[in-house]
This record gives C-alpha cells, sequence and structure tokens, in this order.
C-alpha cells in the first residue's frame, strides 16, 4: 500500500470536510439576510422557511481544495468558469426564481465552455463490450451527457441530505475505484475533495435540516459529478462511460419515471409534483430520516455492484446489478412512480407534516 498516497487522500477529504462544516453556518446567515429561503408550500415537506444558498459552502470548500491540492491547466480553467455559471445561475434561482428555459439556457452554456474550451469530450462508448464511435456526434452527445447529470441531481434534491448525501457516495466509489487501480489523475483529487465537502455540508443538511443545497448547490453537484465521470473514463479508470450512470441510477431512474409519468399525464416534463422516487418511500416510512437511509443503501450497493465489476468479478456484479434491478421493477409495480395518481400527492406531505406537528 501506497501511505504517503494514503495520508494525502486523507488530506484531500478532511480539509475541505472541517472547512465547509465550520463555514456552512456563515453561510445559512447570509442566506437569512438576502431572504434567500426556501418557503413551505402545499408540495413540500418542510414546514418553516429553511435557507437554500448551502451549495456556496460546497463550492468555497472545493474552491479551497482545488487551491491547496489541484494544479492549473487550460482544463481545470474550463472546469471552473463552467461551475462558476452553474452556482451563479442557481444562486439568481434560490434567491428570485427564474424560469426553466432560461435556467437549461445557462446550464448549456456552462457545459459549452468545459466541452469546446476544456476539450472534454466522449467520442467512444463502450457498452458491453460493444464499441459505439459517435463521430460527429461526439459534442452533442457530450453536452446532453453533462445537461443530464445536472438535472439529475437537481430533480432528486427533493429531501433532507438525499442529493448531498447520494453525491458523497458517488465520489466516494470513484476514490475507491481510482486508489484500488492506483490511478491519482485530477478526477481522483476532484472526487476526493467534493467527497470531503458533501459529508461536511451534511453535519448541517441531514434530517432535520438546518440548510438546504439550493439550486447553486445541486446543480453544482450533478455538473461535478459529470465532470468526474468524463476524466474518468477519459484516463481509463471508468471503462466505460455508461458506469457513472449506472452509480447514479437512483437520480437517474427518479428523472425517468417523472419524464413518463408526466408525458402520461399530459404536463410538461418541468411541472413539480410530490410523486418521485422519495416521495414513495415517504409514504410508507413516514420519516424522512428512514427514506433518506433507504435510499442511501440502495445507491451504495448499485455502487458496490459497480465496484465488484471492475474491481474484482465482472460476472458477480452483473448478477448484484441484475438483483436490485428485479428490486427496482417492483418498486415500479408497487408504487405510483410512473402511474401517478395527482390524489396521493397532498396526502404524502400531510402525512409528513402532521407527524413533524
Amino acid at each position: 500500500m501506497d501511505y504517503t498516497m494514503l495520508k494525502d487522500s486523507l488530506l484531500y477529504v478532511i480539509i475541505p470536510l472541517l472547512f465547509v462544516a465550520l463555514f456552512t453556518p456563515i453561510i445559512k446567515k447570509v442566506a437569512v439576510h438576502i431572504n434567500a429561503l426556501d418557503i413551505p408550500d402545499k408540495r413540500k415537506i418542510h414546514k418553516k422557511p429553511i435557507p437554500r444558498l448551502g451549495g456556496l459552502a460546497i463550492v468555497s470548500g472545493f474552491l479551497l481544495g482545488y487551491m491547496l491540492f489541484g494544479e492549473p491547466s487550460v482544463l481545470m480553467n474550463s472546469i471552473l468558469i463552467g461551475s462558476f455559471i452553474i452556482v451563479i445561475t442557481g444562486m439568481i434561482d434560490d434567491i428570485k426564481p427564474i424560469s426553466a428555459k432560461v435556467k437549461f439556457l445557462l446550464q448549456f452554456i456552462a457545459v459549452l465552455v468545459v466541452v469546446l474550451y476544456g476539450n472534454i469530450n466522449i467520442s467512444k462508448l463502450t457498452v458491453f463490450g460493444y464499441l459505439i464511435d459517435f463521430k460527429w456526434l461526439t459534442i452533442p452527445f457530450t453536452i446532453l451527457f453533462l445537461l443530464t447529470c445536472i438535472n439529475c441531481m437537481n430533480l432528486i434534491d427533493g429531501m433532507d441530505g438525499l442529493s448531498s448525501g447520494i453525491s458523497a457516495i458517488y465520489f466516494l466509489t470513484i476514490g475507491i475505484i481510482s486508489f484500488v487501480m492506483g490511478r491519482f489523475g485530477i478526477y481522483y483529487i476532484i472526487s476526493l475533495i467534493l467527497l470531503g465537502c458533501t459529508i461536511g455540508f451534511l453535519i448541517h443538511n441531514f434530517n432535520p435540516a438546518d440548510i438546504f443545497l439550493g439550486d447553486s448547490g445541486s446543480m453544482f453537484l450533478g455538473y461535478m459529478v459529470g465532470v468526474v465521470a468524463l476524466l474518468g473514463y477519459k484516463s481509463v479508470v471508468l471503462t466505460s462511460v455508461v458506469i457513472p450512470f449506472l452509480i447514479i441510477i437512483i437520480p437517474l431512474l427518479d428523472v425517468i419515471f417523472a419524464i413518463i409519468r408526466r408525458k402520461l399525464k399530459g404536463e410538461s416534463i418541468a411541472t413539480p409534483d410530490a410523486s418521485h422516487i422519495h416521495h414513495q418511500i415517504l409514504r410508507r416510512t413516514s420519516s424522512q430520516k428512514k427514506t433518506v437511509l433507504i435510499i442511501y443503501t440502495v445507491q451504495a450497493l448499485f455502487s458496490a455492484a459497480i465496484i465488484i465489476y471492475l474491481l474484482y468479478s465482472p460476472k458477480l456484479g452483473y448478477i448484484m446489478y441484475g438483483i436490485l434491478m428485479v428490486v427496482v421493477i417492483i418498486f415500479v409495480l408497487t408504487t405510483d412512480v410512473i402511474f401517478d395518481f395527482p390524489s396521493k400527492e397532498k396526502e404524502i406531505v400531510d402525512k409528513i407534516k402532521k407527524k413533524a406537528h
């Protein structure tokens, strides 16, 4: 074992963790001062206004980690510029909501910076041993990939500690795979820095949360999930760019289910509702904490399947993933996550609010 790298790796995690844990209360006061609050309504679960600029604490921790452990490059410049656009977009939306179209346009600009200036792209894709060459579709596919990651993490951020916890599991998974494979590129450093940031933030964001990520945080984490995936794929740490999606399978499935559900109801895919995966589980547990822990556990099992697939036995990885997908299918068939019944939405929120009193 490389003990020097192990020591450095711990520093990559611990310093951002401590910084974010200590800096988040300051951000909370700023959010309250400028009225960047998440106000309860009939669709939301919390019963009192909660500050929602928590993403600024995570971004600040990431910048600190990068200044201490990263190295300047054109690639990193593109990542930072893109992240600033994402965070500013989220901040504006956290303070005064903007339209979905404007938000998507700004996301698109941020992604363009990374793809064109940073020259990060997916030209070829390996899916279960088959090679797909995108050729002229390389840039469009890469843009779509990053936009999907951003919005997956943004849409699932509907419960205390959910988006930040899933992100932490993702970055931990990438860190484990990279460490065992002995590959310590910038994707490894970024993953551990963000692991520290998300854990530090969870101290304040886990149920009962006293601050939310807000769009500034959830979109930033989704953006970085996508960036790390592309960097890992480029460096052959991830044998296929499909693997990151398999790691964040819960947010991805949640988006897919939401799109199908809303289309079946004749609604816009941007229409908010209370029938996401976490709402379905919450209906049965009546506890945010239990719901989030269940999702953490399932997400961790999917991550474990990928680690086993890449580092130990592809066959065993396939078996584990197959079993987990059967569980997902059963979940779909026994809930309203796709075939949504609108009358259930108020029931979910009322039930959890009643318990909170």
